[in-house]
């Protein structure tokens, strides 16, 4: 990317490429850490609903709720007084769930540099551009873990909160993140 006059296809795609790849990972660092610490909180509720001939709910959605989370997207909790909202994360006495927060804007950061580097991006602003292209890969993916984190509770559903799932989650960190990192990369090429 020699100009800021064009992107390319190329570009276009080592962005979605590294989005993809940013947030993959970022789901599996968060599972590979957490995954014993969901399931032991599961334990009573998945007992109940087993005893009771409902479905459990699988470890790998309640990571993926602490993923969103580590994006300061809340999960939403149907309930008999209302729908409550809860950040797991935020919500941590410290420890290894604190450090989810640094987990996103790390991967992204990096995904950046990288878009600017492969894309040889010539100036801060030109590595800005690749860098911020990583939302094309990290929104989609965004959206589908929306819909795949969902677990239905009678008539609601534990999930993400939708809207900033996809704006803060999917559209702003990416766009900010790798843009940040993008334009990091290029100073640091030249």
């Amino acid at each position: 990317m020699a100009t800021t006059e064009r992107i390319d296809r190329r570009t276009i795609g080592l962005g979605a490429a590294l989005g993809a790849a940013a947030y993959v990972l970022g789901y599996l660092v968060t599972y590979v850490t957490q995954r014993g610490s969901v399931e032991e909180r599961f334990e009573g509720f998945n007992f109940v609903a087993d005893l009771l001939g409902g479905d459990p709910i699988p470890a790998w959605k309640g990571v993926g709720w602490l993923f969103y989370n580590a994006h300061f997207v809340d999960t939403e909790i149907p309930g008999f007084g209302g729908t409550q909202t809860r950040n797991f994360v935020a919500n941590a006495d410290g420890g290894s769930l604190a450090l989810l927060f640094l987990v996103p804007p790390l991967l992204l950061l990096g995904a950046g540099v990288v878009a600017a580097t492969l894309s040889r991006a010539a100036t801060a602003a030109d590595g800005a551009t690749a860098g911020a292209l990583v939302t094309v890969g990290y929104l989609p993916l965004a959206v589908i873990g929306l819909l795949a984190f969902g677990y239905a509770v009678g008539d609601g559903t534990i999930a993400p909160d939708a809207i900033t799932a996809v704006l803060l989650a999917g559209a702003v960190y990416p766009a900010v993140l790798g843009g940040l990192g993008g334009a990091l990369g290029a100073a640091v090429g030249r």
